[in-house]
């Protein structure tokens, strides 16, 4: 058993899924997006953070950069943190786009709520860098109510992101953040 997973059963959780085995022998998932949800709070950083290293993924993950200040910024910037300024959020998928194909391996995190708070409806950039970078989105999860994580789906971008988006958010149908209330699809079926 990883350290990680041990971990993750610390706080309770079991990961399901896709393995770290399961990433390595297959050549499309070296470089990825992956979307985390439900993201209702600054606890999913933890649990995911565990998740990813448990399946030995290169990492990185855009966050605001009001987040690198001593002393996070140097374990941020460590572990595959990336600052961003929101103020040039027009740019954001483009700046995430040739970060991907900078790189020979990376899972691009992004959360695609793009706050913890309850939204409607989410950001489409998650899609955007998918489709532009030609990567796989692979469909993470982090749920409360049956206290389960991991990659538990891997979805290919069509180009028609509506159609697509509903085949995304059905995977999550269900699912609770730690906050009751605040994921938009905690109450579809």
């Amino acid at each position: 058993m990883s350290v990680y997973k041990s971990l993750l059963k610390i706080c309770r959780f079991k990961i399901t899924g896709y393995t770290p085995e399961d990433f390595e022998n297959n050549p499309e998932l070296k470089k990825c997006v992956i979307i985390m949800a439900p993201h209702t709070s600054i606890y999913d950083f933890v649990v995911g953070l565990f998740v990813i290293r448990h399946l030995r993924l290169k990492m990185a993950m855009a966050m605001k950069k009001e987040f690198f200040v001593f002393p996070l910024k140097h374990f941020l910037t460590r572990i595959g943190c990336v600052p961003v300024d929101r103020k040039h959020a027009l740019h954001f998928a483009d700046f995430a786009v040739d970060l991907i194909n900078s790189r020979e391996q990376i899972a691009f995190i992004i959360c695609p709520e793009g706050t913890r708070k309850y939204v409607e409806r989410w950001k489409r950039g998650f899609y955007q860098i998918a489709e532009k970078a030609g990567v796989p989105i692979c469909i993470s999860h982090i749920d409360f109510k049956s206290r389960t994580t991991g990659v538990g789906k891997i979805f290919y971008p069509t180009g028609d992101y509506e159609k697509d988006l509903v085949e995304i958010e059905k995977y999550y149908y269900g699912m609770r953040g730690l906050w009751k209330g605040r994921f938009n699809l905690e109450n579809k079926k």
